[in-house]
């Protein structure tokens, strides 16, 4: 089982991944009072990064008449942002940034009761793929040298993410399945977080988005190994995809933006027009480049459509993986 982009385009339609998205009709509704814009996820991370990201966007170009405001809420593997934006006082100025823990984190604890059909989509932005990555100062250059490392160092080789059944767990689960790797394994709150061990050397790999691992890299810190994507990123045309190495899998972490349960129409409606104008600008569409994601555009109703996809796929993928 693997979440390819083929996959996830076949929610949008082909065209709709390299196409702009339609304006949303205007409303009269306007926000009243600061928005609270919760961040699944801890600070420095992919999610985290894209939510001011997208902050910087709207009061830049002046679209909103009150401003988003951060709010990480990473504990429990999301579930903190979770129960908070599910219980909201004032579901019309409230709105979650969520990855692929919007789907995982409901499924592993279902004593939390959220059901995530009851959130109101907003807007798709794109979606992230995993590089795995080491420090310069490993000697690790190749794939073949740090599955070499690992299967050497027998149980005592140190990786940080973000926690069991997370984005990132799938991913390294899957690869110690593929090569017989016995990996240990520390939970971080956030991909900021991790990639920030992995420069201090407290942790020996990570398998992180590109956006979080950017600045190391580009320090000459990090060193990327191997790609989940279907097809070698262009920032990295030198990195081989695990596809490339006989195994038939990918994994995107998705960047969306939902609105709280029992949002109303008029609100969702200004959000959804918010988000377009977002998804539509220059920066936007730069930073889909920069940061390596590849743009996915959807409508409310193919949203939620992709998120029975999504939950049906990750049922099967943590009960592959014994989560």
């Amino acid at each position: 089982m693997n979440l390819t982009k083929r996959m996830l385009m076949s929610m949008a339609g082909a065209a709709l991944m390299f196409a702009a998205p339609m304006q949303a009709v205007a409303q009269d509704w306007q926000p009243r009072k600061p928005i609270d814009f919760v961040i699944m996820a801890g600070a420095g991370g992919g999610a985290d990064q894209i939510a001011r990201f997208i902050q910087a966007v709207a009061e830049q170009e002046d679209l909103t008449t009150r401003p988003l405001v951060p709010n990480n809420k990473g504990g429990g593997s999301g579930a903190e942002a979770l129960i908070h934006v599910s219980t909201a006082s004032d579901p019309d100025h409230t709105i979650l940034v969520t990855l692929n823990s919007f789907f995982t984190t409901p499924l592993r604890q279902q004593n939390l009761g959220i059901d995530i059909q009851t959130f109101t989509p907003v807007a798709m932005m794109g979606v992230d793929p995993f590089v795995l990555w080491v420090h310069k100062d490993s000697g690790i250059t190749t794939f073949e040298e740090y599955v070499a490392k690992v299967q050497e160092m027998d149980g005592e080789f140190v990786m940080g993410g973000t926690g069991a059944g997370q984005e990132d767990s799938i991913v390294i689960a899957y690869m110690s399945g593929a090569y017989d790797l016995d990996i240990k394994y520390i939970p971080y709150d956030g991909g900021g977080a991790v990639a920030k061990d992995l420069a201090g050397q407290q942790i020996m790999a990570t398998v992180n988005n590109p956006a979080e691992a950017k600045g190391f890299y580009e320090a000459g810190d990090f060193v990327p190994l191997l790609a989940f994507s279907d097809e070698r990123m262009p920032a990295y045309p030198d990195v081989p995809t695990i596809k490339e190495m006989g195994h038939d899998f990918s994994y995107y972490n998705q960047r969306a933006i939902v609105g709280a349960p029992g949002m109303s129409e008029e609100a969702a409606a200004y959000y959804q027009d918010l988000f377009t104008q977002v998804y539509e600008s220059e920066q936007w569409q730069g930073y889909l480049t920069s940061e390596s994601l590849s743009p996915l555009w959807m409508d409310a109703a193919e949203q939620r459509d992709y998120w029975a996809l999504q939950v049906e796929n990750h049922q099967a993928l943590l009960a592959a993986l014994g989560e």
